[in-house]
């Protein structure tokens, strides 16, 4: 049975939801109450939409942290992200892609939108050259930048000499995952289909039940002093 994780350190104000956690309601519920968040990271987390996202994040001006791994997003919802939290440090969108995909418009909502990032990763994303050269313009901060499997990215030239002055941690597209977390959960074949995403629970009645006992737990821990507004 897969779990989920809900975890909040003292006044370090850490919550990560873990393997298809996912639920509009209870994602505002937690935000509209967590206020002094800085860190959250959701994982496989499909069942949240793109609005709610947007929305959940307006709800967390001091957010610092932000790690997403395997949820549905698009550029519209990376910009507002951004425009929300000013104080963001280090982001992460991992997905899994296909490198036949490419587009820059998830590279350029980054560059945009976050210029005080210092730690970025891209794992899988469909960037070009273009989207990148727009990232190291729009976030001179950067010190640690991982585009492993970013397989549209040709660093050779001026922009791959570029990265290698200006990133003190750069993974380059073809380095090795083997330390990767999430390792067991990306898809290698480049002929992967929608079929083949991890999609995590399969019984949504199992999926109810955790949301429900979530809920009663959730509003237990946010009412017991660890400073969440």
């Amino acid at each position: 049975m897969q779990k989920i994780i809900i975890s909040i350190h003292g006044y370090k104000f850490r919550i990560k939801f873990d393997l298809d956690f996912g639920n509009d309601d209870l994602l505002l519920y937690i935000s509209q109450r967590s206020s002094q968040l800085k860190r959250l990271q959701l994982v496989n987390c499909y069942g949240i939409s793109y609005d709610c996202l947007i929305e959940a994040i307006k709800n967390l001006p001091l957010l610092e942290e932000l790690h997403l791994y395997y949820i549905y997003i698009i550029p519209e919802t990376i910009a507002s992200i951004g425009r929300s939290c000013p104080l963001l440090k280090s982001f992460t969108l991992n997905s899994h892609r296909s490198k036949h995909v490419v587009c820059d418009l998830e590279a350029l909502a980054i560059a945009e939108n976050m210029p005080g990032l210092v730690h970025l990763q891209l794992f899988g994303n469909t960037m070009t050259n273009e989207g990148l050269n727009a990232i190291l313009e729009g976030c001179p901060n950067l010190e640690s930048l991982d585009l492993r499997r970013c397989f549209n990215v040709l660093l050779c030239g001026d922009l791959g000499k570029l990265c290698s002055e200006r990133i003190k941690d750069l993974k380059l597209p073809h380095d090795s995952i083997d330390d990767y977390k999430f390792r067991d959960t990306e898809i290698i074949s480049d002929e992967a289909s929608d079929d083949d995403y991890v999609s995590g629970f399969s019984d949504m009645d199992m999926v109810s039940d955790y949301e429900d006992y979530l809920s009663r737990e959730v509003s237990m821990i946010l009412k017991t002093g660890f400073g969440i507004n």
